[in-house]
């Protein structure tokens, strides 16, 4: 057993772990409620050993991984299908603010002290429980808030502030590092034709110049130049 069988090993288990992990999907990672905790630990346990452990035969803890996967996969299933079944696997979001107040029996089902509670409010971004209206502590171990009234930041419908419709939904790369995303270019009906042109007409002669441009949602191009230093 040397270490080139060690390698082969190791490659074959991470290539494995990584598709397996893709087709597990996102949810493993963004959203770890308890059943996705237990079976992210017994894969990689699995996987660990069939690295190390010569004992195992490669193929005997390839399969084991696969199940596992399958497994998690056919659990997802069923919590999608099942209401009653995602309470069991999943459980349920719990209500631990409530108008202002906060509902003790629910923050103690919780295993939440005070101290971690106030932690994560503050990671919400409030400093003051008097601040808060309502909080939902969700499956996924992440606070939900909701502020009060007084507390919550005023919007233009607020002020009555009239705003141009998007030409585009969000904010789109055209330039990285001095390079032309082509594609991106395309998905908004715009050329290189378009993007000099709008390059020059912000004092960029060259393409070298640019180290990151974006065409806003508005349209118009956003441009970050190379060596920003220098030009102060």
């Amino acid at each position: 057993m040397g270490i080139g069988e060690l390698m082969i090993r190791q490659l074959v288990t991470f290539s494995t772990l990584f598709v397996l992990t893709r087709l597990m999907g996102r949810k493993e990672i963004s959203q770890m409620t308890f059943f996705n905790f237990t079976s992210a630990i017994a894969i990689g346990s699995i996987a660990a050993n069939i690295s190390v452990n010569f004992n195992i035969p490669l193929v005997t803890g390839i399969l084991a991984l696969a199940g596992w996967a399958l497994f998690t996969l056919i659990m997802g299933y069923i919590d999608i299908k099942s209401k009653k079944a995602r309470k069991i696997t999943t459980g349920e979001p719990i209500v631990v603010i409530k108008g202002g107040k906060i509902m003790e029996n629910s923050l103690r089902s919780t295993r939440l002290d005070m101290d971690a509670f106030n932690s994560l409010l503050r990671q919400s971004g409030i400093f003051s429980l008097k601040d808060v209206q309502y909080a939902v502590f969700e499956t996924s171990g992440y606070l939900s808030v909701l502020k009060k009234d007084r507390k919550q930041p005023v919007t233009k419908e607020d002020m009555n502030v009239k705003t141009q419709p998007s030409l585009y939904p969000a904010s789109t790369e055209v330039i990285s590092d001095g390079y032309i995303n082509s594609k991106n270019l395309s998905r908004l009906n715009r050329d290189q034709q378009w993007l000099m042109q709008e390059m020059k007409n912000q004092g960029v002669q060259n393409l070298s110049e640019v180290f990151y441009a974006e065409i806003q949602q508005d349209g118009s191009l956003y441009i970050d130049h190379k060596d920003d230093r220098m030009r102060e």
